[in-house]
């Protein structure tokens, strides 16, 4: 397969094997469902509007299945609309996502206020992927290490590129290589071994201050752990133009 999910129409999908995720071969890592979502999304808007925060809410675990995907107009605008999609299985919503869309404008004058950007990919190393967990979706992503990574705990900065397209037969926007990659930020720069524990988020938002551009995603991620079983993963987000946004997850945490 060369994607993460086959159309099979009337907007239903079929889930690949690049979809599975590290807590079971029947359930996905959420980056697959939650690019499939954007694309939708961004089908439904204004081609000269932005997607300016993306908001998902999961409801459960998203299966290694067929899933049908809905979407609707919230609340619409000349300068800024509020869209909605849904990601379903059997006739039961797995997850949602909420999208605010700016119209763009020219604000060149004032742009300004961006971190600084991350040493980019040709600087960075291949990150070794080990035997308990070499397939799936992680194998369907290339993943390069500044410092830190999926499997060394604490503060990370990591490229991300997917080898696979969204849906086949369709090439991916940058938005969706993106959104495919952005939810990991909680797992590259996770502080729990994933074989002891389960750090699972909750939701996931991102926040956009300009387009993305090329394949490569960024993310400067750190990940804070409570003493009551919750914690918060953060990240800014670039591209190799430099920073794009951030994200935020909410984290369930339980030893296994």
């Amino acid at each position: 397969m060369t994607a993460f999910y086959q159309p099979l129409g009337n907007d239903t999908f079929r889930s690949t094997e690049h979809t599975v995720g590290p807590w079971g071969p029947d359930s996905q890592h959420l980056g697959p469902p939650s690019a499939l979502l954007v694309r939708s999304l961004l089908a439904l808007g204004n081609p000269s509007s932005s997607l300016a925060r993306v908001t998902f809410e999961v409801l459960g675990p998203v299966p290694v299945a067929d899933l049908t995907v809905s979407t609707s107009v919230e609340r619409p605008g000349r300068s800024v609309e509020l869209h909605a999609a849904s990601l379903s299985h059997e006739g039961r919503a797995v997850l949602t996502a909420r999208a605010w869309r700016i119209v763009d404008s020219d604000t060149t004058a004032v742009a300004g206020g961006d971190v600084p950007a991350m040493a980019p990919p040709a600087s960075a190393a291949p990150m070794e992927i080990p035997d308990f967990w070499g397939g799936g979706y992680l194998a369907a992503v290339e993943w390069l290490s500044v410092s830190g990574g999926i499997f060394t705990p604490g503060d990370a900065q990591v490229w991300a590129r997917p080898r696979v397209a969204v849906v086949e037969g369709f090439e991916p926007s940058p938005e969706e290589r993106l959104f495919s990659v952005v939810d990991s930020a909680s797992g590259v720069s996770s502080r729990v071994d994933i074989r002891k524990w389960y750090a699972i988020n909750t939701d996931l938002t991102v926040h956009l201050h300009r387009r993305p551009v090329g394949e490569w995603v960024g993310m400067d991620a750190r990940t804070t752990i409570g003493p009551d079983g919750a914690g918060l993963a953060t990240s800014v987000v670039h591209d190799e133009e430099g920073p794009v946004g951030t994200t935020a997850q909410a984290l369930f945490v339980r030893e296994r």
